[in-house]
């Protein structure tokens, strides 16, 4: 048994976060093409699943099953066509219930013929409900799940027995939506809908050497090569697109998107690439090239990242000698990795009032 409130806040076990939970459980506790995954969420986008789409993959290949119920409505933004893709690809079972108020669950779990797993949590299958936003969950053992008398078949049986208006939802009819379920699904990609004010943020990283080595390089040298970029931390899958480009080259899986960044230092705007190591190491790192042999930015300097749009951001870079760094090194209250490096997020507003933009 387990119990967690993320991120970071308290925990009864080694998790963290509800990602790092449901890893565990899914993945590293568990052996691929054993039984059947479970997944019910209101809500539920891309980056929300994009940690397990390799392993949902193998584990169908090797003989296993995944059903998911998830949240879906016209006029709200609660399921995006490109997770319900994504799951269909990997060769789930997706089932699809119109209306909000009938999906407010959120369960995730298995069973094989000899246990099951139950996680309730408050968290969505969504990149901050996997993450940052302040969400609980905890973990039932087989044992305890099996003396409460909890089986995962009869509960779907139980929910598809309600008279709900649910769908299943079909590959094939994705682009010609004869499926009214497609219908219930907006689209994440190509949306016009404006970014929610909470999402409004700027990520605050202190830099390490490897962030900042080709930055001080001069142009030509052999440290001025390699590939220029900021690692940053696991669970930032909130603060980006949806990363549904999936690695083309190499053997290890890594998805990203393009965004486009606003050098406000430099004066210059350029697409970089977000990629997301779900093969590796789990971490994620933003492309800054922009940035190769300017030296404007050095080791334990921050940088600054905010959220304009759905694809737009800005960059800034604050140096230890400004008079601002000490106010905004504060908010940097989460660590990545072992090395000191440290994040955290401000809003736009309040990050404008600090630097009287």
């Amino acid at each position: 048994m387990e119990f967690l409130l993320q991120p970071n806040v308290y925990s009864t076990g080694s998790s963290n976060s509800l990602l790092n939970l449901l890893d565990r459980m899914w993945i590293k506790d568990h052996i691929s093409g054993d039984g059947t995954l479970y997944i019910i969420s209101g809500f539920s986008n891309y980056n929300g699943g994009v940690r397990f789409l390799p392993y949902f993959t193998n584990h169908i290949h090797n003989g296993g099953k995944i059903r998911v119920i998830i949240g879906g409505n016209t006029a709200q933004r609660l399921s995006s066509l490109q997770i319900a893709e994504a799951l269909l690809i990997c060769g789930a079972e997706v089932f699809i219930v119109n209306r909000k108020r009938l999906v407010h669950a959120k369960c995730y779990g298995y069973a094989t013929k000899s246990s099951q797993e139950l996680v309730v949590t408050s968290g969505n299958f969504t990149g901050p409900g996997m993450s940052q936003n302040a969400e609980a969950a905890i973990r039932i053992d087989p044992s305890n799940v099996h003396s409460m008398g909890f089986a995962w078949e009869d509960l779907f049986n139980q929910i598809f027995a309600q008279g709900w208006d649910i769908y299943q939802l079909v590959l094939s009819d994705i682009y010609i939506k004869a499926n009214p379920g497609w219908n219930l699904l907006y689209d994440e990609v190509h949306s016009t809908v404006a970014l929610d004010e909470t999402q409004q943020t700027t990520m605050i990283v202190t830099l390490s050497h490897s962030d900042t080595v080709r930055i001080q390089a001069s142009p030509g040298t052999d440290a001025s090569k390699g590939t220029q970029y900021f690692w940053l931390s696991k669970g930032t899958f909130d603060f980006f697109p949806a990363l549904t480009e999936p690695n083309k080259r190499g053997t290890k899986d890594t998805f990203s998107t393009l965004i486009n960044i606003n050098y406000v230092d430099l004066g210059k705007t350029d697409t970089s690439r977000v990629t997301f190591e779900a093969g590796n190491n789990l971490d994620f790192r933003l492309g800054t090239g922009t940035l190769r042999s300017t030296k404007i930015a050095n080791k334990k300097d921050l940088a600054l990242i905010s959220r304009i749009s759905e694809y737009d951001y800005e960059l800034r870079i604050i140096k230890q000698t400004s008079p601002h760094y000490s106010i905004l090194l504060r908010y940097a209250i989460n660590y990545i990795g072992n090395y000191g490096k440290r994040f955290g997020y401000i809003s736009n507003n309040e990050l404008k009032k600090i630097l009287g933009i």
